[in-house]
C-alpha cells in the first residue's frame, strides 16, 4: 500500500486502528503547514512548535476516540487554533496578574520585608524544586533557568525531545499546587 498517496480521510481510518505509518504520512503532510500556520498566528516559533507537537502527541494519544467531524485537515486546523487562542488567554490572565504584581511592588512602601520574604519565598520554591526525582529536576532546571530550548536539553542530556517535555510537564504537575499555597501565603498572610 502507497501511504502517500492516500486520502486524508483514508489517512484519518487507518491512524483510527493505530496504524503508525498512516499516522507518519500525516505529520509528512501536514506539520509544516501547521507550523506556518502556528507561527503567523503566534509570532514565535518556539511556541508554534510547541503548539504543533503537543496537537500530534494528542492526535496519536486519542486516535481511537477523535472524530474528524468534517475533515482531517479542518480538525487539525481548529484544533492548532483552539490550542493558541487558549495559551493567548493563558498568557493575558498571566500577565494582568504579573502586571498587578509589579504595581504592588512599586508601591509598596515595606520593600526591605518584601525583600525577606521573596528570599524566603525563594528558598521554599528551592525545596520543591530539589524534591523533585534527580532526572526531572536536572530538565526542569535547565528549562526553567538555563532557558534551554527542549531540544538543546535533549542534545545535552542525550535524550528525546518528547522525554523532556514529558519531564517538564510532570514536574509542573507536581509544582503547580504547592507554589500556589506558598504564594497564596505570603500575598496575603505575609509569611
Amino acid at each position: 500500500m502507497l501511504y502517500n498517496e492516500l486520502s486524508d480521510e483514508e489517512l484519518a481510518e487507518l491512524l483510527k486502528k493505530g496504524d503508525h505509518k498512516a499516522f507518519n504520512v500525516i505529520f509528512d503532510r501536514f506539520y509544516g503547514l501547521l507550523f506556518v500556520h502556528a507561527c503567523k498566528l503566534l509570532k514565535d516559533h518556539d511556541e508554534a512548535k510547541d503548539v504543533v507537537q503537543e496537537l500530534f502527541e494528542k492526535l496519536w494519544n486519542q486516535r481511537e476516540t477523535i472524530s474528524f467531524e468534517r475533515s482531517l485537515s479542518a480538525y487539525l486546523y481548529s484544533s492548532v487554533r483552539n490550542r493558541i487562542i487558549n495559551r493567548i488567554s493563558h498568557y493575558a490572565v498571566e500577565h494582568k496578574y504579573i502586571d498587578s504584581l509589579k504595581s504592588f511592588i512599586v508601591h509598596d512602601n515595606y520593600f526591605a520585608d518584601y525583600r525577606v520574604r521573596e528570599g524566603e519565598m525563594r528558598k521554599m520554591i528551592e525545596r520543591e524544586i530539589s524534591a523533585l526525582p534527580a532526572k526531572m529536576k536536572e530538565v526542569f532546571e535547565l528549562s526553567r533557568r538555563d532557558y534551554l530550548t527542549y531540544k538543546q536539553i535533549a542534545v545535552k542530556l542525550q535524550i528525546s525531545e518528547q522525554t523532556v517535555r514529558m519531564h517538564v510537564k510532570k514536574a509542573l504537575r507536581i509544582l503547580k499546587p504547592k507554589l500556589s499555597i506558598i504564594a497564596y501565603l505570603f500575598l496575603y498572610f505575609n509569611i
